[in-house]
């Protein structure tokens, strides 16, 4: 009997970007920006502030548009013809640095508020899970290590809970593609070791594209590391090739 194909191509689909140009009264963000990330690939970019980090995001989740180039989410989704609500519908969910829980709202009820529908305040008020919708929840709360704080208000959670609850709230809406800015900024240790587990974990059913400075958090989760500079990629390769790249030193990594 033939084998089953591992879960990355099962599920998810690739990032294509090429030749992305983005200008802001004259200054090029991005610079002819080619970059492609596969399914369940989990990609880190690093790179000087200004290197276009930050831009990319936007373009692929639709809060900026080009001037030129192509964007591609499989092979048939044109994310520069869709919305920011279209591009999030399919399947491509982004994480800020700050986490934006909402604090008075216990972590279940902040899972529960995450579930694909109409998310008027009627319907959260008289709604009722059905048991997919639980057990999905369930799953998540296992997933993100916050099963014995189902019931606390968010508000009262670390940093790093906070983030791992942003996280989760973003895998509710089952997302093919996952951006993550600057995800250990501000953790302890022991979170940033949690948070480097968490992510791993999630690459055998997700695409993630981790955008962060602490390079040794770099290390200890990426096989693959791409190089923004001037919004170009400056080298790519995994992190040794990359640390040791004359050009990264220069302007990113210092002698």
């Amino acid at each position: 009997m033939t084998a089953p194909p591992p879960p990355e191509l099962l599920r998810g689909k690739a990032l294509t970007l090429k030749d992305l140009t983005v200008s802001f009264d004259g200054f090029k963000a991005l610079d002819g920006l080619t970059l492609t990330v596969q399914p369940g690939e989990l990609r880190c970019i690093i790179g000087p502030n200004g290197a276009g980090k930050t831009t990319m995001m936007d373009v692929v989740t639709g809060k900026t548009r080009p001037d030129s180039g192509s964007a591609w989410f499989g092979d048939d989704v044109n994310l520069l013809a869709l919305s920011e609500p279209e591009i999030a519908e399919a399947g491509i969910g982004r994480k800020f640095q700050k986490p934006t829980v909402f604090e008075h709202l216990t972590v279940f009820e902040n899972l529960e508020l995450s579930l694909w529908g109409d998310k008027s305040f009627w319907r959260a008020l008289v709604a009722r899970l059905k048991p997919a919708e639980r057990a999905h929840i369930e799953d998540i709360l296992e997933v993100i290590g916050l099963v014995a704080q189902r019931a606390v208000p968010a508000g009262t959670l670390s940093h790093g809970q906070k983030q791992w609850l942003e996280i989760g709230m973003l895998l509710m809406q089952e997302p093919d593609l996952l951006l993550v800015d600057e995800p250990v900024a501000g953790m302890t240790p022991q979170e940033t070791e949690r948070t480097a587990e968490l992510l791993v974990s999630l690459k055998a059913e997700h695409s993630l594209i981790v955008v962060e400075h602490d390079m040794d958090f770099v290390r200890s989760i990426a096989r693959r590391v791409t190089v923004l500079h001037e919004g170009r990629v400056l080298a790519d390769g995994d992190m040794d090739q990359v640390q040791n790249d004359p050009r990264v030193i220069e302007v990113y990594l210092g002698a």
